[in-house]
């Protein structure tokens, strides 16, 4: 039987031969279509334009630091040291801040993890933030800072803690576990400043230092209206606001600890911290360069790389970072020392 010829509702479609029993379905008009595209397609990237924008509002207002937290001092050795206390429970968490930096530098972070159920505390050393600003170099001493460390615990009747820190606070961290590694639960070690930082931060620190001795009017001058500016309740954008208001006098005290006494502790030092730990390192810095990252990783007996998208990533878009740390956070406080010498090989498996 022939089929019937069923004229096309599209005048540019060629005629349709049905050669079944069934009718067949009119097509959809290719007009009709172009409409829905035409309406859909705008919504949809509309959308798309106002999630991103609600994205990017959400990271910027998460920007502004509002989570509460305790403050307390602290008298070393005649210095009063300022403190912040994030959180509760026995899985302590110190870290510390960068050069010349203080506590506001890792606020979000401490806020980000104490909601993750660990206790983090926020040192200012010496020199920095709202702890007393002593004039002479032996203070500021990377070893000198670690014994205020120590006193932290003492003081709050801390057995034990994971240590860490910044770039500066990396380092002092280093130091505490070598003198005190009973103390050290594991090292959380963020951009450390190692050997093949020295060219990078001889560029940087000596004019620095430099600039502080022989351009004290100006330095003072850039102090008094730094001291005077509206804080933003951006934590890590006030940190260096308040670093700006330092006199010259205290600043190049830190920076003289800083040359004076030790840097680092020695490479038989590192390989003797049984601790483990978690080391952050990002490759565009030429102060706080991946390859010592990278190293540090390779010479302590326990420790892992994790790599940074950018200097900023751990303050600005903190999420995959924190999430990282949170767990490795975990796996410290789970482990019992017996774990910790099986590991490291101190008693057979």
């Amino acid at each position: 039987m022939v089929g019937a010829v069923v004229p096309s509702v599209d005048d540019e479609a060629s005629p349709h031969v049905d050669t079944g029993t069934q009718p067949t379905p009119l097509a959809r008009p290719r007009g009709l279509r172009s409409a829905r595209t035409a309406l859909w397609t705008p919504w949809r990237m509309a959308v798309g334009a106002g999630r991103a924008a609600g994205d990017r509002l959400g990271r910027m207002a998460a920007l502004f630091e509002r989570r509460p937290y305790e403050e307390g001092e602290i008298e070393v050795e005649g210095l009063r040291l300022h403190y912040e206390r994030h959180g509760a429970g026995p899985r302590v968490l110190v870290f510390l801040h960068g050069l010349l930096l203080d506590t506001q530098l890792n606020r979000r972070l401490a806020a980000d993890l104490a909601e993750r159920g660990i206790h983090v505390l926020l040192l200012d050393l010496p020199g920095h933030g709202r702890s007393d600003k002593p004039r002479h170099a032996s203070v500021h001493r990377m070893d000198s800072y670690a014994r205020y460390v120590v006193a932290l615990l003492d003081e709050l009747d801390i057995d034990q803690a994971v240590v860490g820190g910044v770039s500066l606070g990396a380092n002092v961290s280093l130091q505490v576990a070598v003198q005190a590694p009973e103390r050290v639960r594991g090292l959380l070690v963020e951009m450390p400043v190692l050997e093949w930082a020295v060219p990078g931060a001889a560029v940087v620190f000596l004019p620095l230092l430099l600039g502080v001795h022989y351009a004290a009017p100006v330095v003072r001058a850039v102090a008094g209206i730094a001291r005077r500016l509206p804080r933003t309740r951006i934590a890590a954008l006030d940190s260096v606001v308040t670093m700006l208001g330092l006199e010259p006098e205290e600043a190049a005290a830190v920076l003289h600890g800083m040359l004076v006494g030790p840097i680092t502790p020695t490479y038989e030092d590192r390989q003797a911290i049984t601790a483990p730990a978690l080391v952050i390192g990002h490759r565009v810095d030429f102060i706080h360069p991946f390859t010592d990252a990278y190293h540090l990783t390779r010479q302590l007996p326990d420790a892992r790389l994790l790599e940074a998208r950018s200097i900023l990533e751990l303050r600005v878009a903190p999420d995959r970072l924190t999430a990282e740390i949170a767990a490795f956070l975990d796996d410290v406080w789970r482990e019992t020392p017996g774990d910790r010498r099986r590991r490291s090989g101190a008693i057979p498996a």
